[in-house]
This record gives C-alpha cells, structure tokens and sequence, in this order.
C-alpha cells in the first residue's frame, strides 16, 4: 500500500504474440514471469539499502530526491530542481516498512503476474510507470499543495487489478491468477456485466473507503495510507488497460467463436 508521511508493432506481430501465449500457457503454474521476480528484487533491495545500509540523514535524502509529494508542483519549476520529473515514477520504488512492502509484493506477485504474462516486459515497464504517475497525481489532485510525502508501490499493484479486471476473471467464474492472461480482453461496460468483476471492484472500493474513513487495517503502523492513490491507479489500469493490451480482443485464443 501507498505511505503518506510526514517526514519533510509490425503486421506479424499478432502472430508472435500468440505462440508466445501458447508457449506461456505451458509453462508450471507457480513459474512467476521473471520481470515480475526482478521486480520484487528490485523493491526488495531498495527497501534494505535505505533501511539498514543509510544513516538517517541519508534517509531523509533519499526522500527529498526521490518521495512523491503535491508541494512541488504549487512552486514554480524554474524555483526547484528536478525532483518534480523523476519523483511522480521513483516513489514506488519506495517503501515505509517491513510490513509495508511485504504486503505490496505479496499483491503485485498475485495481480501482476497475469497482466505481465499478457501485455510482456515492456510494455509491463511503460504500465509501471504511466500507473505510478496516474496514482500520484489523483493523490496530488485531492491534496493540492500538500507537503506530506508519497511513497509505496501499490498505486501500481492498484493499476494491475484494475487492468486484470478487464480479462482474468473468466464470466461466472473467479480470478485465475495462473492462465487468466489466455482469455478475451472485455470491454469496460461488458466488465460491469460481470458478476465476478463487479463483486470484487466494489469490495476493493469498499475496503478503500474503510482506509479513508480511518479504520486501521494492516500496513497502518508505518503511516497515513493514501487511499487516493490506490484509487488512481486503480482507474488507470482499469480505464486505459487496452493501450497496453499487445492483443485485440477478438484476436486472442480463448475468445468465443
């Protein structure tokens, strides 16, 4: 989950993309698509450099440079150094707690996998960071100004759910994290027409409301969870999902004859 804290293609390309999705198909059940695993190492090794490896002056560096927050966008960019390009992306590459990111690769394994295994490496990048900006600028839109600082990984993790939304839950049936990057892409009114996305959309939105009105729930411990974020990024993936989707829906091999 996000932190707030206080602390200042080619004509033969749908061809290739099939027998790539064939070859997927085969693959073990638990075999995780290796972006994915670098992922989670990656987060993993900037949470340990920061969090044992840094003083605390060091820390709070790091945050300056590398933390989202709304502030830096009321100054005039010419007044600021360049924090205010890079941080909307590398504030997910940060985390508060041993709770915190734990609890966000636990998530991104889970969601990112499909999505990963569908759409393939790069465009799985250029999902990570258009997500990662869309999350923290709905937080900054709903908090103009504000100096609290941004980091945490899961308006991305929110941004995968949203996008898995749109094809791995199968109509009537529930999330099928292993295969469910062989099924048709719905469109965004036929995902409303099924019961499965519907259910869990409107939990996940319930748990975020429960989040906003200040109920505690796990990851609390390490700061004010922006609530905001996972909803932008939730939007983003489940609004814009198919401009990274390699495969038209009626192209893809378990769509309905």
């Amino acid at each position: 989950m996000s932190d707030r804290q206080d602390l200042p293609g080619a004509a033969n390309d749908t061809d290739r993309d099939a027998d790539a999705i064939d070859d997927q198909s085969s693959q073990p059940v638990f075999n995780l698509p290796r972006s994915l695993v670098i992922s989670v190492l990656f987060l993993a090794v900037v949470y340990l450099v920061d969090a044992y490896l840094l003083d605390e002056e060091a820390q709070i560096s790091v945050l300056m440079w590398f933390a989202f927050t709304p502030v830096r966008y009321v100054v005039p960019f010419a007044e600021q150094n360049f924090e205010w390009l890079w941080t909307p992306v590398t504030y997910s590459f940060l985390h508060g707690g041993i709770e915190h990111i734990g609890f966000n690769a636990l998530w991104l394994v889970a969601f990112g996998a499909p999505v990963v295994r569908r759409i393939g490496t790069l465009r799985y990048v250029l999902f990570w960071i258009f997500s990662a900006a869309a999350a923290a600028f709905f937080h900054a839109g709903l908090h103009w100004g504000d100096q609290t600082l941004l980091v945490g990984a899961s308006g991305v993790v929110s941004g995968l759910m949203g996008a898995a939304c749109r094809f791995a839950f199968p109509d009537g049936r529930g999330y099928d994290r292993s295969f469910g990057h062989l099924h048709p892409r719905q469109s965004i009114l036929g995902s409303f027409r099924n019961r499965t996305v519907v259910i869990f959309t409107a939990m996940w939105f319930f748990g975020n409301v429960l989040v906003a009105i200040g109920l505690p729930l796990i990851g609390s411990d390490v700061g004010e969870i922006a609530w905001d974020a996972h909803i932008g990024g939730f939007l983003f993936g489940f609004l814009f999902f198919g401009l990274f989707d390699r495969i038209a829906a009626d192209d893809h091999p378990l769509a309905p004859a």
